[in-house]
């Protein structure tokens, strides 16, 4: 036992900064020499937190976020089960309680303590700041997996944003992609992406489907404005803390590829926004990504390179992101490969699936000489887990059972979430929804002005002759999408040539996910 917590406390010697895991365990016995540390300067790194359902997946997730908060890095949570919010209450103090009493058995002071903590919600669904998100920003490739469009689909989702970052239409919310959609299967709209393939009136009608029931699953509220500035995620208190964010999702539950794929849009939006850092001391951020199965479920080719590119490239950004799992097959390999940070909680082999998960999963872990990797995760208890992290160097340590460290804050629900919600600073910026001018009104105040008279020649001295009277215009008709149109190429048509709808126009660059690509 004495060599077993020399060599994992020289495996996982730091000189600077770091986190602590827990302590290491052997056989039946819990080593409080072995110190189980991951440096601060590899949390940006990435990371797997993995697990059955109840072994203590969200503790560890609170772990973290806790020392990484003390730190002063700023945190985005996922709190899917609506239990992470007592991160801003301490603890129980009881020393009979199961934090105090984990503590001790690992040899270390326990201190409960609350944390500064700002409570988010999508759209307001749920208790929290709303976070919202405009359509142009969040492009076609996320918005095609919301509403599980296919590769043809997306590859038209793509054509109409083009179309619309084009001719300078800001689409804001669900109603003017819905617009856009109907003006463009109209015979006034067909011809307008004619040279660039087209728009099928099959793929139309899938498009137009889906968006009512992306409407009825939380999608009229989560899109619209005011968007969310991704830089309230990167504040730290006032004391130097970082503010873990925490993104309640307990009113979406029953809406997975909403919650999911809009973290996702909140980590690209980093990735375009975020100047290049380098390696750092410390992140400046670390995004922890809960249920992330769900994120890669039925994606397309495209979406998984996107997914990949970011969290390849967002590390020198300064962000860290955590994937919180199942297993880690639950994760394609490109992304990964990418995760320097294991910590695999209990799996259990119940089915023949079960056992084969198992041992994909004992496969992506470094080679142990200790443990029998495949028959000691079905024994771990909760709050147990192998651990592997990245040293110093960058080089992965040591596989090591480990007795995780509790939290110092409340293990349940905050009492007053409301409350805390009210006194947010961010309230009074988002809690209110705008309604600004966008791709509609736009159109439908120019196509409502009339149609200026034609004015009369002047009447010669000698004689008057009489002038007939103009020709009327041809009668306005509604649009499918509700806007007076007129006749031939479309008044819409005619108006985006107009020198007017010339002024709207303006160069989009879209980056990742076709996301607006921001301007620092």
């Amino acid at each position: 036992m004495t060599d077993f917590a020399a060599d994992i406390t020289k495996a996982y010697a730091v000189d600077g900064p770091f986190v602590d895991l827990g302590r290491g365990v052997l056989g039946d016995e819990t080593h409080p020499d072995a110190m189980v540390r991951v440096p601060l300067a590899m949390m940006n790194r990435h990371g797997l937190i993995a697990g059955a359902t109840g072994t203590g997946k969200t503790r560890t997730l609170q772990l973290l976020a806790e020392q990484l908060s003390a730190h002063g890095v700023p945190c985005l949570v996922a709190d899917v089960k609506g239990d992470l919010s007592g991160l801003a209450d301490p603890g129980d103090p009881s020393p009979d309680g199961p934090a105090a009493g984990r503590a001790a058995k690992l040899g270390v002071p326990y201190e409960p303590t609350g944390f500064p903590v700002e409570y988010l919600a999508l759209g307001g669904i749920g208790t929290g700041v709303p976070v919202r998100a405009t359509i142009s920003d969040f492009g076609p490739q996320l918005l095609a997996k919301i509403l599980g469009a296919n590769e043809t689909q997306e590859q038209s989702l793509q054509l109409v944003f083009h179309y619309a970052d084009t001719n300078g239409l800001p689409l804001l919310d669900l109603s003017d992609l819905r617009a856009l959609l109907q003006f463009l299967d109209s015979e006034d709209g067909k011809d307008e992406l004619e040279g660039i393939g087209g728009l099928a009136s099959s793929t139309v009608g899938v498009l137009l489907r889906s968006l009512i029931g992306l409407e009825m699953g939380g999608g009229n509220e989560f899109f619209g404005e005011p968007q969310f500035d991704i830089a309230d995620l990167l504040r730290t208190a006032d004391d130097g803390r970082g503010v873990i964010s925490c993104l309640e999702l307990p009113g979406v539950q029953d809406k997975p590829q909403l919650f999911s794929t809009a973290l996702m849009w909140l980590l690209a939006e980093l990735f375009e926004t975020l100047p290049e850092a380098g390696d750092l001391p410390k992140p400046k951020l670390a995004f922890f990504f809960d249920e992330a199965h769900l994120l890669f479920a039925d994606c397309t080719d495209a979406f998984l390179q996107s997914v990949v590119q970011t969290v390849r490239l967002i590390r020198s950004k300064g962000v860290g992101v955590f994937f919180v799992t199942q297993t880690p097959k639950d994760v394609p390999g490109d992304v990964l490969a990418q995760l320097g940070n294991r910590v695999q909680h209990a799996l259990r082999a119940f089915t023949p699936d079960d056992a084969k998960a198992l041992k994909a999963s004992v496969g992506t872990f470094p080679r142990s000489d200790l443990y029998d990797l495949e028959e000691l995760l079905p024994q771990l208890g909760i709050g147990e887990a192998i651990v592997t992290v990245l040293d110093e160097n960058g080089v992965p340590t040591p596989v090591v059972q480990t007795k995780l460290s509790a939290p110092r804050s409340r293990m349940a629900p905050t009492d007053d979430l409301t409350a805390a919600v009210a006194a947010s600073p961010l309230q009074e910026r988002y809690g209110t929804r705008l309604d600004s001018e966008s791709a509609r009104e736009i159109l439908a105040a120019r196509l409502e002005e009339p149609e200026p008279e034609p004015e009369a020649p002047a009447e010669p001295a000698a004689e008057r002759v009489p002038y007939p009277d103009a020709p009327q215009a041809p009668p306005r008709r509604k649009s499918p999408a509700g806007d007076a149109v007129g006749g031939g190429t479309g008044a819409i048509g005619d108006f985006l040539k107009s020198r007017q709808g010339r002024t709207l126009k303006r160069k989009v660059v879209r980056g990742v996910f076709g996301m607006l690509r921001k301007r620092l």
